[in-house]
């Protein structure tokens, strides 16, 4: 069954008075190449996020995203006293120096803009909550997988048709690839009995040089292989596990048949659908790089 490395998943939680949210993104890589968004509160838990990650999607440019959003109730602003304290008492003491009356200047204003006036509280990270987030980054990847396998279903439909537009191609070179040998043939022996007419050839050699000249024109071989290789891509396609970098290797095979069979063709038409098998197998190319 194939699947796509392009995928998007989401799933919400909800912990106490936090809501958890997860995103998934991610698109075709050749390996895993995870980029990780989270609060600096769970970036201990970063590493175990990223395993879970690779174990699950196997390969592909990966973004995780996480949010934690807090009910209002939670959100306590708390202000830093005793350095508030001290910072009014400088400034007291400081006025007093110069003998400035300081009971009508906004001295509270000036405070609140200087350093570590607000308290910032380091909590640590509670178990249950991270259980809760470690569900929901499960329960994405469940989406994210959806997602995956219905866009491989896509390929595979796509796949599937151009695989049986190649075959059909190559039974369509079929009879021009009988009559061109016999074309081939003809013309030599003509041109043989046109320029050597005063020469006392031998006609035994001559016929085992032709012999020799018309096997290397022969493409039996390619076309037989050339339809194992399409029988075997789609045989690959239909296994149970995703085969991308296989279904790519297959595509090079095929594409080494077509133009070998290019080559030696020596025939208008053939080259002409040795052109529309090109065209396909494009295609297929540029596909299989998104196939897990």
């Amino acid at each position: 069954m194939l699947k796509s490395m392009t995928g998007f998943g989401k799933a919400v939680n909800e912990f106490e008075n936090k809501k958890v949210t997860i995103e998934i993104k991610s698109l075709n890589s050749k390996q895993a190449d995870i980029i990780a968004k989270i609060p600096s509160l769970y970036k201990e838990k970063e590493m175990e996020l990223r395993n879970m990650l690779t174990k699950a999607l196997n390969r592909g440019k990966i973004e995780l995203s996480v949010w934690i959003d807090q009910n209002e109730v939670e959100k306590k602003i708390q202000f830093n006293k005793a350095v508030i304290k001290n910072y009014h008492l400088q400034l007291s003491e400081l006025a007093e120096s110069l003998n400035r009356d300081v009971s009508n200047e906004p001295i509270m204003d000036i405070i609140m803009r200087l350093p570590d006036v607000m308290k910032t509280e380091i909590r640590e990270l509670d178990e249950k909550e991270w259980l809760v987030i470690k569900q929901t980054v499960i329960d994405a990847i469940s989406e994210i997988e959806k997602f995956r396998a219905q866009e491989g279903k896509v390929l595979g439909t796509d796949f599937k048709n151009r695989i049986k537009q190649i075959e059909s191609l190559l039974a369509q070179i079929e009879p021009f690839a009988e009559s061109r040998i016999e074309k081939v043939k003809e013309r030599i022996k003509q041109n043989f009995k046109e320029n050597l007419k005063e020469i006392d050839a031998d006609n035994n050699r001559f016929e085992q040089e032709l012999i020799y000249y018309l096997e290397k024109l022969d493409i039996t071989e390619e076309k037989v292989r050339l339809a194992n290789h399409c029988s075997y891509f789609i045989e690959t396609m239909e296994d149970n596990e995703s085969q991308g970098k296989k279904l790519g290797f297959i595509a090079q095979e095929i594409g080494r048949e077509v133009n070998t069979i290019g080559s030696k063709a020596n025939h208008v038409e053939i080259q002409k659908i040795v052109v529309q098998m090109k065209d396909e197998l494009e295609k297929i190319k540029e596909q299989v790089l998104n196939v897990l």
